[in-house]
């Protein structure tokens, strides 16, 4: 390991704030689409220096090039999980690609990469090959299925995860088909888990000296978000059922309702709640109704109860319901996206991410969902394709005439090698 690497300059920006929770770390990210970059994001956005490696055969990350919102080789796809990261093309095939990237990570506390299960070992980004050049370095791999058995070699997408790991089974109406979520839930679950795991491993390396390898993988990411039916059905053979307005399979009432005007969603997991909220709605009666003394009364009778709650809700607009009983009943308005990504409420909340952009020039996004003492997070554009080369190159020691070597030897990819074919270092 270089003596100096550890000494190497971080980028301005957040990480030099000395109230940056992740200061100091630097992650080299060999990472595309949604999965990985969601993850590592969040790290970027806490202070972490992320260096995303981006294949200059392919024209980098394939998000860059996902409508609507695009620009050249910019999308606003890719600003959703690239902001406050830096750009690196290189191809990691060629002898001189690798050179550099064996380089970099000798610095580095993680190698993160989200590919195909069998392709983090083929590209030497475990611990077997990169223990050697830096005793401490955290080898994250993130893929579709993981990285043994027959499953390591499919590509794995949040709309297969869904289907395969029975997410999509308990979704949807229960005479409908089964139905996928709105978001890429699969994804983003599997990028925190990953993001995480990281985080355990640096902790872990920076305590013993030593690092170590850290698997994890989309589907193995959603079996855990099965949660409590899973247990329900491991333990007791309970079988978990769609039901009608997403409708909890316990919990009653515990659901969407449609209003005069829309919907709403009302819960009641406490006792507290049902008998506020019968008794606020004008239906007192029911508490006596021997049918919905508790939980599994009401469980049982549970559709004599909803026709009776379903009537009432129907009365009245989703905005007199929401005043009503908001703060003495769990209840929320069923919003559309338009109206929850409402930029002033998302300032309040100190939820909006605002920057400038060179190709769409204020970019607003959702911005960090965690509040830490003495640090706010500063909103910095997705890097350009390979925007930092000439930087990180400079920042691990290769001069301008190494740097030239480096480009004739392929180390940037080649010339016709594809959407994105050679790039300059800078």
């Amino acid at each position: 390991m270089d003596a100096d690497a550890k000494s190497l300059d971080r980028p301005a920006g957040d990480g030099d704030h000395p109230a940056a929770p992740l200061a100091g770390v630097r992650i080299v990210a060999v990472e595309q689409y949604g999965a990985g970059p969601f993850g590592t994001m969040y790290l970027a956005d806490m202070g972490a220096d992320v260096i995303k490696i981006e294949d200059p055969g392919t024209g980098g990350d394939v998000s860059r090039y996902i409508p609507p919102g695009r620009s050249g080789s910019d999308s606003l796809f890719f600003e959703a999980f690239n902001r406050n990261k830096r750009s690196l093309a290189l191809d990691l095939k060629s002898p001189a690609g690798r050179e550099v990237l064996e380089r970099l990570l000798a610095g580095a506390d993680a190698v993160f990469s989200n590919l195909r299960g069998d392709q983090a070992e083929r590209l030497g980004l475990t611990y077997a090959t990169l223990g050697a050049i830096n005793p401490a370095i955290v080898c994250v791999a993130l893929s579709g299925y993981g990285a043994r058995g027959e499953s390591a070699h499919w590509p794995g997408y949040d709309a297969l995860i869904q289907a395969e790991s029975g997410w999509a089974s308990l979704t949807g109406a229960p005479d409908g088909p089964p139905t996928k979520s709105g978001l890429s839930l699969a994804d983003y679950i599997a990028g925190l888990t990953a993001a995480l795991a990281l985080m355990v491993g640096i902790f872990d390396a920076r305590r013993t000296g030593r690092g170590r390898d850290v698997e994890t993988n989309l589907y193995d990411s959603a079996l855990a978000m099965l949660s409590y039916p899973a247990t329900w059905l491991l333990t007791l053979g309970f079988v978990t059922e769609r039901r009608a307005l997403s409708a909890h399979p316990s919990v009653v009432p515990f659901q969407f309702f449609a209003t005069a005007d829309g919907h709403i969603a009302v819960a009641t997991p406490k006792e507290k709640f049902f008998r506020t909220l019968v008794e606020a709605i004008d239906l007192a009666d029911v508490l006596i109704d021997e049918r919905f003394r508790d939980f599994e009364a009401r469980n049982r009778h549970r559709d004599v109860l909803l026709e009776i709650l379903g009537r009432r809700f129907a009365e009245r607009p989703t905005r007199t319901w929401v005043d009503l009983l908001r703060g003495r009943v769990p209840i929320a308005p069923v919003r559309s996206l338009a109206e929850a990504a409402d930029p002033d409420e998302l300032r309040a909340r100190s939820m909006l991410a605002e920057y400038d952009h060179p190709s769409f020039g204020q970019v607003r996004t959702i911005g960090l969902p965690v509040t830490m003492g003495e640090f706010a997070p500063t909103y910095r554009p997705g890097p350009a394709l390979n925007a930092d080369g000439a930087a990180i190159l400079a920042d691990i020691g290769y001069d301008t005439e190494a740097t030239e070597r480096l480009r004739v030897e392929g180390a940037f990819g080649v010339p016709d090698g594809g959407r994105g074919g050679a790039f300059e270092p800078g």
